[in-house]
């Protein structure tokens, strides 16, 4: 590890609070997510910017991504032009962008640009200009490498290192699965929690894991990165089979992303998992599309399963009921079969008064549902009518008066 490493959550947080004037300089391994650090970087430049002031639009501060190895001389400094009695270079459009407004310049693979880019370059780090165009005061430059004896590229020139804030990011397995959880447009990656709940839950005890390649692995061999698992996420959604891991071609997409054998752990994990589901789940995230489409499809003696686990969490974890808890105890019940509906409702509600205000909350957003099993409107159940459900309401009392019917 180098002495310059650090984490991609440090590294935000620094890089977040830089002078414009300070160009940045991040070196790390291919697949790591370089290029989607700077962008979250610019995001939370970007707040501060608005906060202050500085843009007016969150539309601001834009990210001009330019890929140095792609660029000859002439697509970096411009093409010249005369008014007859001299010359000056005009720069290209992305430049003169950089100089007019507030933007993120990210300059990457710049160590694989040819010499005359790289001095471009040089002048763009070093001075903020290039040939007489100035950078706006609250452009920040950013640039990205790939760094190590793997890699074929040019050596940097010791002064133009010099000018950087130069850190080799050391990438851990908590920044990819926080970024793979984080819903953030702007900060995280929103993968489906088989991604990062298949890399947690595989981990070793010596700390390896499916998310890099293998010390292992023969060289040019496919094997999985961080940006692997983004695109495998990416290709199952779009095909339509993430949440159907017994499709035959959940396998075959995995494979040329990840290579063999994480392919063959990934869906071994996933057709596991699929058939798994915990009652915090259940009531705290059924209203999520992927956890209600992995319970429709239980058959009904697996739908049991799904009542024991809600009854069992609910007992032993929760007092009352939050509004989104009861939201989504009220749509399982819904979409449950009329019997399971039932033993759903009375097994939740046996502790009775030994747990009143969790009862209170259950009747709130679920008493209307169970009493349409049995086709009798709320209202009327509240001008007398008393099903006898166990567990729902108790019948009169000997010699109490019968309940009135409805309509009368």
């Amino acid at each position: 590890m180098s002495q310059t490493s650090m984490s991609i959550a440090t590294f935000k947080k620094v890089a977040s609070r830089m002078p414009p004037w300070t160009s940045m300089l991040l070196r790390a391994n291919h697949g790591v997510g370089k290029s989607k650090v700077v962008r979250q970087v610019a995001a939370m430049v970007r707040k501060a910017l608005l906060a202050k002031g500085v843009i007016k639009s969150a539309d601001g501060f834009p990210v001009i991504d330019r890929r140095l190895s792609q660029m000859t001389e002439g697509d970096m400094v411009g093409l010249p032009s005369t008014d007859g009695e001299c010359t000056r270079f005009n720069p290209p459009d992305w430049y003169k962008k950089a100089c007019n407004e507030p933007c993120a310049l990210f300059l990457d693979e710049l160590n694989r640009a040819t010499p005359e880019v790289m001095q471009a370059a040089f002048q763009i780090v070093l001075d903020r200009e290039l040939n007489g165009w100035k950078l706006h005061p609250e452009t920040r430059v950013y640039s990205a490498i790939n760094a190590g004896a793997a890699y074929t590229v040019n050596e940097m020139d010791p002064a133009l290192l010099d000018r950087f804030y130069a850190i080799d990011l050391d990438p851990q397995v908590k920044d990819f699965l926080n970024w793979a959880r984080d819903t953030d447009p702007d900060q995280g990656g929103n993968l489906h929690p088989f991604v990062p709940d298949f890399i947690e839950q595989t981990a070793k005890a010596d700390g390896t894991t499916w998310l890099y390649p293998a010390k292992t692995a023969e060289p040019g061999s496919v094997q999985p990165s961080p940006r692997s698992w983004e695109a495998v996420n990416r290709a199952l959604a779009y095909a339509n089979v993430i949440e159907n891991p017994a499709d035959e071609l959940f396998y075959q997409m995995c494979l040329g992303f990840v290579g063999t054998e994480a392919a063959i752990a990934f869906h071994a994990y996933c057709k596991s998992v699929d058939n798994r589901i915990s009652g915090e789940e259940l009531l705290n995230r059924y209203n999520d599309e992927r956890v209600r489409s992995k319970v429709s499809r239980l058959g009904q003696g697996r739908q049991n399963d799904v009542v024991e686990q809600v009854v069992n969490y609910v007992l032993k974890d929760v007092t009352k009921l939050t509004q989104a808890q009861g939201e989504n105890l009220k749509a399982l019940m819904k979409d449950l079969p009329h019997e399971l509906r039932v033993s759903l409702w009375c097994k939740i509600t046996s502790p009775g008064i030994n747990k009143l205000e969790l009862a209170k909350s259950i009747h709130k957003h679920c008493a209307a549902d169970v009493l349409d099993v049995f086709g009798v409107p709320m209202g009327e159940a509240g001008i007398g009518v008393i099903p006898n459900i166990p567990g729902i309401f108790r019948l009169p009392a000997k010699g109490a008066p019968a309940p009135a019917k409805p309509g009368r």
